[in-house]
C-alpha cells in the first residue's frame, strides 16, 4: 500500500527495508508477536541489508533463550534502528487494520471476526467506525446484535473491511513509525 494519507493518528503503511522490524515493532506492543520468533525476524532484517549491533545480537539468539533477553535484544535493535514502538491504541488501530487486510485477502474466516476484543476500541476514522460497528461479540450473535444474517454480515464486512484496507494513512510516527517533517498540509504523506 502506497502512503496516500491525511489523518493524524492513523496506523501507517509499512514498507522497506525496516518492514519485518516494523511491524514486529507494531505487533510487540500488543502482546501479538511470538517472542522466539524475533531473533528469526531479525536474521531476515540483517539479510536485507539492515544492520544494528543488537539486531545481529537478537539474530544469533536461539528461539530457546531466555525470552526476557529476546525482548530485550529486541527493544534495544528498534531503538538503535530508530524504529518507534507505538503507543496502545494507535498500535490496537493498526491491528484492526491488518485484521481487515488480512479479512479482505481471505487469511481471516468469518467466525473470527465474532469477538469482543474489539469493543473498547473506538474509531478516529470512518472507516475504522465503519469496520468496527460491523465487529461483533461473537459470530452466532450476529442475527441477534446486528440484525444480518450470514451472508449479509460477510457482505456488509467486506465492504467495510476494503475500505479500512484500501485507506492508508500516515499518522504522527509518519510511515513505519518513523516522525516525519511536518509540511504546511501536515505530516509528509510520503514518509522519509
Amino acid at each position: 500500500m502506497a502512503a496516500t494519507g491525511d489523518t493524524p493518528g492513523s496506523p501507517a503503511p509499512l514498507h522497506g527495508l525496516h518492514a519485518p522490524l516494523e511491524e514486529a515493532a507494531w505487533v510487540y506492543q500488543l502482546d501479538q508477536v511470538r517472542v522466539e520468533h524475533l531473533p528469526m525476524t531479525a536474521a531476515e532484517a540483517l539479510a536485507a541489508g539492515v544492520d544494528s549491533p543488537a539486531l545481529r545480537e537478537l539474530a544469533g539468539l536461539s528461539r530457546h533463550a531466555d525470552p526476557r533477553d529476546i525482548r530485550d535484544a529486541f527493544e534495544q535493535a528498534v531503538e538503535e534502528l530508530e524504529i518507534a514502538l507505538p503507543d496502545l491504541p494507535l498500535a490496537r488501530r493498526h491491528a484492526l487494520r491488518r485484521l481487515a487486510t488480512r479479512f479482505v485477502a481471505g487469511e481471516v474466516a468469518l467466525a473470527e471476526l465474532g469477538s469482543d476484543e474489539w469493543s473498547e476500541l473506538e474509531g478516529e476514522t470512518e472507516e475504522e467506525r465503519a469496520f468496527l460497528a460491523l465487529l461483533s461479540s461473537c459470530a452466532c450473535c450476529v442475527e441477534y446484535t446486528l440484525g444480518f444474517g450470514d451472508a449479509e454480515w460477510e457482505a456488509q464486512l467486506r465492504v467495510a473491511a476494503h475500505a479500512l484496507a484500501s485507506r492508508s494513512t500516515v499518522g504522527p510516527l509518519g510511515v513505519c513509525g518513523r516522525r516525519v517533517p511536518d509540511t504546511p498540509n501536515g505530516p509528509s504523506p510520503t514518509g522519509p
